[in-house]
């Protein structure tokens, strides 16, 4: 099918180039101009999105052709998507399905998403079956091989610790000689536990593991650890629920969180030409200050990049 659709593209091209040579007005760039269609979305407390021909442009002329792109998702995985009516698999919302759609009406497009496996997503994206995939992936080097990942956002390792900070941890190396809670075979008993050997001489990192993440933050609420290591976007909710209980560190030098991995929106490989359309598109919502309303409205602030990218793991 897509075969046939550059096929016929080609063929367009050289009639228009035919006419062109026999003194026709139509030119290449009227053609394109002429494929661009306004698109405008509304998103719940952010307003009205809508194209940019300038950026609508950098659309590869087949998709700009098609009008709308595939996307696939996996459900629920709260911020970054979830079910729009729980038991409803083909309504969506969350973060990434609202910038998702904004970036794609800043492009002139529209973005229909459906539900998949969560291991067939990157499979399904080398085999043709939708033109990207979103949904909280963090992009990692291995993913890499096959997609182009534009990075939207960042969350790495957070910390809480008691309200009002009394041991005056700010960054890991204040962990140090310490009780961390974190969840069993979690990347932050790994990592800790890694970095106690290399950065702790003398004052070892004592890493306790609980089965899940709510047992090690009634630890820390108890007085049984010093503070508790997790993934920083799930530690907001956690913080802003236990006012007056416990609080959130606030590291200037990694504001995304310890070791923070990036979240990106994934294209197949060879489109990296659709991939840096949606990285300008992105960038946009982040200069005209949507981008901080979407995830301001998810609760979702401390994970904010100020530049959109491509292809930025850290491992």
């Amino acid at each position: 099918m897509r075969i046939r659709q550059f096929a016929l593209l080609g063929a367009t091209a050289a009639l228009l180039a035919a006419t062109a040579a026999c003194g026709g007005s139509t030119s290449a760039a009227d053609s394109a101009a002429e494929k661009i269609k306004p698109v405008s979305v509304s998103i719940e407390g952010v307003g009205a999105v809508a194209t940019d021909n300038d950026l609508a442009k950098k659309v590869p002329a087949d998709v700009r052709g098609r009008g709308g792109i595939t996307v696939a998702t996996n459900a629920p995985y709260q911020p970054f998507i979830d079910f729009k009516v729980e038991g409803k698999t083909d309504e969506f919302k969350g973060l990434d399905y609202d910038l998702f759609q904004a970036a794609s009406a800043r492009l002139g497009l529209t973005a229909t998403f459906s539900q998949q496996p969560f291991d067939g997503l990157v499979p399904g994206l080398q085999a043709g079956k939708y033109d990207a995939i979103a949904g909280g992936i963090t992009d990692k080097k291995e993913r890499q091989q096959v997609a182009t990942f534009v990075d939207y956002s960042a969350s790495g390792t957070g910390f809480l610790v008691a309200t009002g900070n009394p041991l005056g941890v700010r960054t890991v190396a204040d962990l140090c000689g310490r009780k961390v809670a974190v969840q069993k075979a979690s990347n932050q008993a790994k990592n800790l536990t890694a970095y106690a050997k290399e950065s702790c001489t003398g004052k070892a990192v004592e890493v306790k593991e609980y089965p899940e993440n709510p047992q090690a933050v009634q630890a820390l609420i108890a007085g049984n650890v010093d503070a508790v290591a997790a993934t920083k976007v799930n530690l907001v909710d956690t913080a802003a629920s236990l006012t007056g209980k416990a609080e959130l560190v606030d590291d200037p030098a990694a504001p995304n969180g310890w070791l923070a991995s990036p979240n990106g929106f994934g294209f197949l490989k060879a489109n990296k030409e659709l991939a840096e359309a949606y990285r300008a598109a992105v960038q946009s919502l982040i200069d005209d200050g949507t981008y901080d309303k979407i995830l301001a409205r998810w609760k979702q602030t401390p994970i904010a990049v100020k530049q959109a990218t491509v292809d930025k793991a850290i491992d």
